[in-house]
């Protein structure tokens, strides 16, 4: 949560516009989550939302996230491409294990591969769970399916 201006231009805690909208996406899929159907079909509805969401991205995080798109499903095509607050996301079992945050979504500097606590990332008592993106060059994108292949375990 953060800090906001209400209409007087009083500070407050409470949600920006951007979180209460990413809630409300968080919500939908939750309740698309537990329609009925083919285990199948609802993979497919899922790769097909996380393109959706892909397509309607800035161009700067577009690129970014078409690039993590294929580097995480052709790394670990055991995860499945899911939404997760409306961005593209990436399952295992069922839990989201890593994510891709467009910088336009919360008005951020940079876009963000974000890794939950089911990502096997432990190294010591102390390491990364999250990347800031700005660009994804070949080292980068080494580096990128690196941290997959060690998250799945």
């Amino acid at each position: 949560m953060t800090t906001t201006q209400d209409e007087r231009g009083t500070e407050g805690a409470g949600f920006t516009a951007e979180e209460r909208a990413a809630m409300k996406e968080r919500a939908q899929e939750a309740k698309a989550a537990r329609r009925g159907g083919s285990k199948a079909a609802k993979a497919a509805e899922d790769a097909a939302a996380v393109l959706a969401a892909i397509a309607a991205m800035p161009e700067e995080d577009r690129v970014l996230a078409e690039r993590v798109h294929a580097i995480v499903t052709t790394t670990a095509p055991q995860l499945a491409p899911k939404t997760w607050y409306g961005m593209p996301a990436y399952a295992l079992d069922g839990t989201v294990l890593c994510f891709f945050q467009a910088a336009a979504k919360f008005k951020a500097r940079y876009a963000t591969l974000g890794f939950q606590d089911v990502a096997r990332l432990d190294e010591g008592t102390l390491w990364p769970t999250s990347f800031a993106l700005t660009g994804l060059t070949d080292a980068d994108e080494e580096r990128v399916a690196a941290l997959v292949r060690r998250a799945v375990g």
